[in-house]
């Protein structure tokens, strides 16, 4: 079994002060990857549309989807020989050194080097995403969901501020004699590096590496070699993870699919872009803001009930969207913040309910194939939601994203997820 140089024994380890440790790193680490994600991503759109035109500034942004996928199974793999801080540190790296390629983009005018450099950028979201499972590892199940909800919302913070900084990051690079569009890529690839660096030196011992260490001595029996594999095979063995990976999936593909038209929708009758940022700013404050406040929920009332309340709250929010006029601004305002719960607490309980029910040493495993099932719903809902929109209307968009909500509802409340579980410890 792959050890950590740090790795203590269980009997002078003090696990809960290690957890808290563990969760400040990986926190701190969530607010700088989370102002690099979010200040890149508006740079990446506008430098691609600056080298080209209009028509490929959202093609950086898909191949930052792609990176994220690509490389949400490879991370797992390190993840399970080498444990999470080299998997999380490699992701943030990677991200830092996609963020030198777009700033090379930018004052080589290379539109290949932009989607490259945004290819790898993804890579990073993919550790972001990742780093919520690591604060779960040496978590006690009844905090479970608390701890991976804290990592959430610290991420939320650098997401906020990550937007703010455009107009500094621009005054930066042009001072040192690089374009504008730049900066907010100096200001990633600072940021994703501060990440690996926080993660190295303050993430130890490894969370997953112990967690492993202590199952095994607590069991006397030396844990088998996990594999990707194997964590396949172990999801297909068991229900209630496959309900907390659909969970994460369905709520992020319905909330894509209905919060990527609604800035066209309200296009359509001149509502200014004020107004349209006002929208969009409450539905990141409704997937994010509450997050500590859900974590609470689902260890509190459980994983599969909080689900049902997601999926409650998803459907309310297609119906007020639906029904509402593109112009009626606090009606939408109220949707979109309810479609952001809604995903809240069907990322959060769902992401919980995989680490619950998967064993110790396939848990990377099958939260890799999670995140990737999550990612590739973002690219296939924001791929058909613009088709439904194109081919009939807003509110058929919001009438067909009632679908997967009821499949996740019929799945939660199956008489196969009523029966307790109790969480693997």
């Amino acid at each position: 079994m792959a050890t950590d140089s740090n790795t203590a024994t269980s009997s002078v380890a003090d696990v809960a002060a290690i957890q808290q440790r563990t969760v400040r790193s990986l926190s701190a680490a969530a607010v700088a990857g989370g102002i690099a994600v979010a200040g890149s991503i508006p740079a990446g759109a506008l430098i691609a549309a600056s080298l080209a035109d209009e028509a490929v500034a959202g093609l950086a942004q898909t191949t930052g989807v792609i990176g994220a996928a690509a490389l949400a199974l490879p991370l797992a793999r390190i993840a399970l020989s080498r444990g999470r801080r080299a998997a999380l540190s490699l992701g943030y790296g990677l991200g830092a050194l996609g963020a030198v390629f777009v700033v090379v983009a930018g004052a080589t005018r290379s539109l290949p080097l932009v989607f490259l450099g945004s290819f790898f950028v993804g890579v990073a979201s993919a550790a972001s995403l990742q780093a919520r499972y690591a604060a779960t590892d040496l978590a006690v199940p009844s905090h479970r969901a608390r701890a991976l909800a804290i990592v959430v919302w610290a991420g939320t913070v650098g997401a906020v501020l990550g937007p703010n900084l455009l107009e500094m990051s621009g005054r930066a690079a042009v001072e040192l004699g690089l374009p504008q569009l730049t900066g907010p890529y100096l200001v990633a690839a600072l940021m994703f590096g501060a990440s690996v660096v926080v993660l190295q030196l303050f993430m130890r011992p490894d969370p997953y590496l112990l967690s492993r260490s202590l199952a095994a001595e607590a069991s006397g029996v030396q844990l088998p070699k996990a594999s990707l594999r194997d964590g396949l095979q172990h999801l297909r063995r068991h229900r209630r993870a496959v309900l907390g990976v659909t969970s994460v999936s369905l709520g992020h593909v319905v909330m894509v699919m209905v919060m990527v038209m609604t800035p066209v929708h309200m296009a359509h009758v001149d509502v200014s872009l004020n107004l349209i940022g006002l929208v969009i700013s409450v539905h990141v404050l409704g997937m994010y803001a509450f997050s500590p406040a859900v974590g609470w929920l689902v260890d509190r009332y459980g994983r599969v009930p909080m689900i049902l309340v997601g999926a409650a709250i998803l459907l309310v929010s297609c119906v007020v969207c639906g029904l509402a006029p593109s112009d009626a601004v606090p009606v939408l305002a109220v949707g979109l913040f309810l479609l952001g719960l809604g995903w809240s607490f069907t990322l959060i309980a769902g992401s919980t309910l995989v680490s619950d029910d998967v064993e110790e040493n396939e848990r990377p495993s099958v939260q890799g194939l999670s995140d990737l099932c999550m990612n590739l719903a973002a690219a296939v809902g924001g791929a058909i939601a613009g088709f439904i929109v194109a081919g009939s209307s807003y509110a058929v968009l919001c009438a067909v994203a009632v679908v997967p909500v009821l499949l996740l509802v019929a799945m939660a409340a199956s008489p196969a997820m009523r029966r307790p579980a109790a969480p693997v410890s």
